[in-house]
This record gives structure tokens, C-alpha cells and sequence, in this order.
């Protein structure tokens, strides 16, 4: 072996040692300053083909991270670009709320607005125009009216009473109305689009049913002709009615005598003195009892019964039957 020193191999540091292979003896370790140029070529080349830095000591000495027939694991994190040659850093990774959270739905608007709440009705009610007790032509319109739809199954009378409010409330609650009883323009005007306007025959017929064969006793002069069987009085002069009307009698108890009577006294505003109650166009021929008009029967109907006197309904038709009538005209009660 020859040892030759020519201070500069071309590569390494002055003063390197070069040591030639001169007879199949394994070659001798690289002296120190070849080893310093090796390590500067793989940096240099490292950086020309993109690579990420690594460790910055020993980085040289570490193995490679991947085997080349594998593909590298995604890193996590994604490295922002910069501009120019500042250090690549990482980006913060995405906010749970902002990538990873499900959007919140978005309320309809139906949800988000809330509905004021109906305030109270401040309209007026319905103005009343008949109520119970009232008596007038026009209650005599409105009785004729319900009769035309099955609400009122009597004959008109005039009066507002108790079998008028049940009528009238029966509409009322068919047709989806408040059932008060009384009739109110609503229920009026309701009315009034379902019926026609009523005949005479339907507003003042002269009973509710057929009058009576009269008595023959009732067939000559002037005769009030009362017949209990079909509850109707008829004023006759000579055998010809004049006028007719509806009548209800006493009770079992209190029973209005039968036979033939006269009229004995006439007193338009009576009272009576034994039951207190109003006796109007009194037609007095048996004692204390007398043909006279009837609040209670015009209201009621035949539901109930006086005290022996021969009830009226229909109030002008009795006013104009105590005009006619004399002291000491004839009465006929029979069956």
C-alpha cells in the first residue's frame, strides 16, 4: 500500500488523506472531510425537490417515513400556504360548532310569529225588538211566521208569551242563533228571509179550530154561543156569527157552569178581588164568573185553566166584542 498526502482531493477539506486500493484489502472509511461534502449534496437536494423540512438535527440519520410501494397517510392538519419563503405553518383545525355541528333549522315564519291573541268583542249585541210580555202586531207577525216553518203551532195572538219564547228559542237554536228567547234583529231578519209575508186569514183567524154547530139555543137574538167541545165562543145576532174567538175554561175543580145566562154587568179595567189578577173587557153572567181577556192564556195557551171564568187570547178581538155586547144580552154554555 502506498500512502500519498497531496493536501486537496478536489472534495474534501486541505489536508485529507487518500487512500488507494492497491491489492483487494476493503477500502478504508472515508476521511471526514468527504463525509462533510456527501451530507451538504443530500440537503441541497432535498430542498430542490419540494420536501417538507425535517428535525433539524440528525435529520439526515432518520429512515424514510414511508416505503415507497405505500401510499403516505393523509397528515391531519393542512399546512396554509404563504407567501414567498415564510415558515409553513399549520392550520388551526375547524371549529365543532362551525364544521362538525348540524345547521340549526330554521324556524317557519308561521313558529317565529307569534299571534296576537283575539281581543274581546266590543260590538253592541243585537238590539231586542220583542221579548216576553210584549204585544203588539208585529209579535202577531212573528207567531204567523213561525207557524210557516213548524216552530209555532197555535194561532197568532199578539202576545209574547212563554209558549212564544219556547218558539222563538227553537228557532233560535236550529239555525245556530244565541237562544235567548227574545227575538233581536239577527233573529227578526233571519226570520224574515226564510218565510213569506202572512195572509190575513193567517194573522187573524177567527180560532184555532172550527167553531162549533151553535146550540139552538144561540139562534135567535144576540147570544154569546160558547161551546166547550171545540173550545171556541161565537157572538151571534139572528143566527149569524159575527165574530169568533178561541176560549179555555175552569179547571176540575173550579168549572165554569154551564146553561143559559145574560150579561149582568160590563167592567173594562176589572181586577179581580179574590185572586188579584187583571180581568180586562170583563163580561160578567154567572156571579164571579165573566168572559174577559187572558194574559195568561194568550201567553200559555191550553196548558192551563182559570177559575170558572171563560178565558180570551186574543185581546182585540175581546175589546171589540165588549163594545158590542149589552147588558142583558143572552150567554149559552154547552157541551
Amino acid at each position: 500500500m502506498v500512502d500519498t498526502d497531496s493536501g486537496w482531493d478536489g472534495r474534501g477539506g486541505r489536508g485529507s488523506r487518500v487512500t488507494r486500493n492497491t491489492g483487494g484489502a476493503r477500502p478504508a472509511e472515508p476521511i471526514p472531510g468527504r463525509r462533510v461534502a456527501a451530507v451538504s449534496l443530500v440537503a441541497l437536494a432535498a430542498l430542490a425537490t419540494g420536501c417538507e423540512p425535517g428535525t433539524a438535527t440528525g435529520a439526515q440519520d432518520a429512515p424514510p417515513s414511508a416505503r415507497p410501494t405505500q401510499a403516505a397517510a393523509p397528515s391531519p392538519a393542512r399546512t396554509a400556504p404563504l407567501p414567498g419563503d415564510a415558515k409553513p405553518r399549520t392550520a388551526p383545525p375547524p371549529s365543532p360548532s362551525a364544521s362538525t355541528a348540524a345547521p340549526a333549522p330554521t324556524p317557519s315564519s308561521d313558529a317565529t310569529t307569534a299571534r296576537p291573541a283575539p281581543e274581546p268583542s266590543t260590538a253592541p249585541p243585537p238590539r231586542v225588538l220583542m221579548r216576553t210580555g210584549s204585544e203588539s202586531d208585529r209579535v202577531r207577525e212573528l207567531q204567523a211566521r213561525l207557524r210557516q216553518i213548524g216552530h209555532f203551532g197555535r194561532n197568532p195572538t199578539g202576545y209574547y208569551g212563554s209558549v212564544t219564547a219556547d218558539a222563538v228559542r227553537s228557532f233560535q237554536a236550529k239555525r245556530s242563533l244565541p237562544v235567548t228567547g227574545s227575538t233581536d234583529e239577527v233573529t227578526w231578519q233571519r226570520l224574515l228571509a226564510m218565510t213569506r209575508v202572512p195572509t190575513a186569514a193567517e194573522l187573524r183567524p177567527p180560532t184555532e179550530r172550527p167553531v162549533a154547530a151553535p146550540d139552538e139555543r144561540c139562534l135567535k137574538g144576540r147570544v154569546l154561543c160558547i161551546s166547550k167541545n171545540s173550545r171556541t165562543l161565537a157572538w151571534m145576532i139572528d143566527g149569524k156569527v159575527v165574530s169568533a174567538m178561541d176560549v179555555r175554561f175552569g179547571s176540575e175543580y173550579t168549572p165554569t157552569r154551564e146553561g143559559v145566562f145574560e150579561v149582568f154587568w160590563k167592567s173594562r179595567d176589572h181586577v179581580s178581588t179574590l185572586y188579584d189578577t187583571p180581568m180586562p173587557y170583563a163580561l160578567f153572567f154567572s156571579g164571579g164568573q165573566a168572559v174577559h181577556y187572558s194574559a195568561d192564556f194568550a201567553a200559555n195557551g191550553y196548558g192551563g185553566a182559570s177559575h170558572g171564568c171563560v178565558n180570551v187570547r186574543d185581546k182585540k178581538k175581546v175589546a171589540a166584542l165588549f163594545d158590542q155586547v149589552r147588558t142583558g144580552d143572552k150567554v149559552v154554555v154547552y157541551w
